[in-house]
């Protein structure tokens, strides 16, 4: 009788196993369904990249879909190829400084999308930094990377602020579009 217990308890702590080493491998593709980050740097940083896409949110949001096309300089992007940049390059700058991905820019054309399309890409965008946000370990943020236009050699950690500089530095200049079209922008809250 003991032989088949302690057969049926290493069988039992073998599937288990197996199962654990499959989540594991899973977990990189989908998102964490633990929502606590594993760092104390990412603790922190997390309700700061909240507020900002949830920002950046409300300013797409705010511009009509009728002034998507909308820019106040032929040299300026309009407002959809702006929101396009900023779902587009959120993903690439998340992989390419946090994650150390050799990836390339996504092209996609800003004019043959409606403002539903553009804004699901935004949150698909910031859906991947977010997850990142809650799965990279420490050793990961620790790394140093360099910054392609710059030269500046910076943790992964800060890469994660040029992240959302970026996407601040897109927004601000979207919201002036929205101002400039006689509308109200979204209060800023931070």
């Amino acid at each position: 009788m003991n032989k088949y217990l302690l057969l049926n308890l290493c069988l039992l702590l073998s599937l288990m196993s197996s199962c654990a080493q499959t989540k594991n491998l899973n977990s990189l593709d989908a998102p964490q369904t633990d929502k606590t980050p594993k760092t104390a740097f990412t603790k922190m940083y997390l309700p700061v990249w909240e507020e900002a896409m949830e920002h950046c949110l409300a300013v797409a949001d705010a511009m009509p879909e009728k002034l998507y096309t909308y820019k106040p300089t032929d040299v300026s992007k309009t407002f959809a190829e702006q929101m396009v940049h900023i779902a587009t390059s959120t993903e690439l700058l998340t992989k390419r400084y946090v994650q150390g991905m050799d990836v390339k820019p996504v092209r996609l054309d800003a004019s043959k999308m409606t403002k539903t399309e553009i804004m699901e890409l935004m949150k698909k965008g910031f859906a991947y930094t977010t997850n990142v946000i809650y799965t990279i370990e420490q050793e990961q943020l620790d790394e140093l990377c360099i910054m392609y236009h710059s030269k500046n050699e910076v943790s992964r950690a800060f890469a994660l602020f040029y992240v959302q500089d970026h996407l601040a530095n897109h927004r601000a200049k979207s919201n002036l579009y929205i101002r400039m079209n006689g509308i109200a922008p979204p209060e800023y809250t931070w």
